[in-house]
């Protein structure tokens, strides 16, 4: 049965409209803490951390009364990456972590992810149990005067999650005489990206840090690697960095301005970590990840299993496969030794840490030729529409001219209103064949 709030990556959409509005978080505060709350831990503690869009301050409030109405301590931190967020639950002990955030998305959207206090998102099992909870009469929910929580601002949030990152790497770990083009998507890292890499000695060139509310992911970030490109080739830098709204995601260029997304970013790693005997059981990819990714692991001996999309469900299979290293294309990637999430940050330090001895980016991060891959993404009113008769006649039809030449797929967003259709294959002829007809079955 499918969730009536949670998507792939937790709660998210247009400010103001369907979930996203203050009376909808007061009710997932007091829903989200009742049930963590039940699990009578001592302390009654949420953690709440937050991007930087605008409508942070109207939704912020109302979880947090929410959550304080149902009994709950509050912890507010300010911006911070999801990770950081993650890594705090888990050491401050807290019973839950909440992350206001949309991603990738732009300024008019937000919503929410949750971590449990084990640092790790919820399963579809929990989400559903804190779904029936919002539903539910919130008067059986709410706190008597006398056990009604209070709330504290937490304003070192950036310093405790940068000296955690630091102690996965040895003392003498330093960036100096190194320069890193870094493009902040005046999101959630706009401060401890910076902040972490001149501590390491780099010589670093900020985009995206003068975040005013509404310029998250406008034409920077992850999304949008062209300025780091530029940046990379007129600064004469050595590697440049991307992230997203959040900061969950990494997508790196090399020294000559090629873009490096996630499944080259994951093949070095597991190459690294395989010869360094910190690979533990293969790798974990998407059905999003790149064919040559998993050509390049099956030569290099390396397992490869791939989920559904989105990290939560690389996480789970990581777990269940007892793997470490897993991550999607759009620069998802989880470290299992170090982390229980995405976290470009993380991602980042762990490449330069192989970059700092005089290797070029070009050399360490281009490790495999990728079958040529085009994903389009279809605007729709209904979602469901991919079901219908006539989409799954021009799949059909789609898959038999790809034939053996290739794959395709074609999947709902579980994000935003769109159908995201992908095809990947050597003759590009073939591609753009397959999606034009998909496409238009859907339009």
């Amino acid at each position: 049965m499918k969730n009536k709030y949670f998507g792939t990556d937790g709660i998210r959409g247009t400010v103001n409209q369907g979930n996203i509005t203050g009376e909808k978080f007061f009710k997932f505060g007091l829903a989200s803490g009742t049930y963590f709350k039940n699990l009578k831990k001592t302390k009654q503690i949420a953690i709440i951390a937050k991007d930087t869009r605008l409508s942070g301050y109207t939704l912020e409030p109302a979880l947090v009364s929410g959550l304080v109405s149902g009994g709950i301590n509050v912890l507010t931190l300010g911006p911070l990456p999801t990770n950081g967020l993650a890594m705090l639950t888990k050491s401050m002990r807290a019973n839950m972590g909440i992350m206001i955030t949309a991603s990738h998305n732009p300024f008019y959207d937000n919503g929410l992810k949750l971590f449990g206090p084990d640092g790790m998102k919820l399963s579809d099992k929990i989400e559903k149990k804190i779904e029936l909870l919002i539903d539910a009469k919130n008067t059986k929910q709410l706190s008597n005067p006398k056990q009604l929580g209070r709330v504290k601002r937490l304003e070192n949030g950036n310093e405790k999650y940068i000296e955690i990152l630091k102690k996965n790497f040895p003392k003498n770990f330093h960036l100096k005489g190194m320069k890193i083009v870094l493009d902040c998507a005046n999101g959630a890292c706009y401060k401890a990206a910076p902040k972490l890499l001149k501590d390491l000695g780099a010589k670093v060139y900020s985009i995206g840090v003068k975040p005013n509310g509404y310029n998250i992911n406008e034409k920077c970030g992850s999304t949008y690697p062209k300025k780091i490109k530029s940046a990379v080739k007129s600064l004469k830098a050595h590697v440049g960095i991307a992230f997203d709204g959040d900061a969950d995601r990494i997508i790196m260029c090399d020294e000559n301005g090629k873009v490096i997304d996630g499944d080259q970013i994951i093949a070095m790693l597991a190459r690294r970590w395989k010869l360094k005997k910190i690979l533990r059981g293969g790798v974990i990819g998407t059905l999003m990840s790149n064919y040559g990714l998993e050509k390049f692991l099956k030569k290099e001996k390396i397992n490869f299993k791939r989920s559904k999309v989105g990290d939560r469900y690389v996480k789970e299979k990581m777990r269940k496969n007892n793997y470490n290293l897993g991550g999607e294309q759009s620069g998802h990637i989880i470290l299992g030794k170090f982390a229980t999430t995405g976290d470009g940050l993380l991602v980042a330090l762990e490449v330069l840490y192989s970059l700092r001895k005089n290797k070029k980016a070009s050399r360490l991060l281009n490790v495999f030729k990728p079958l040529p891959q085009v994903l389009e993404n279809v605007i729709v009113k209904n979602k469901n529409i991919i079901e219908s008769f006539k989409c799954k006649k021009a799949l059909k039809r789609a898959n038999l001219i790809m034939g053996n030449n290739g794959r395709i797929l074609v999947r709902k967003s579980g994000t935003e209103p769109k159908i995201r259709i992908m095809a990947e294959s050597n003759d590009k002829k073939i591609i753009y064949k397959c999606i034009n007809l998909i496409k238009k079955s859907i339009k």
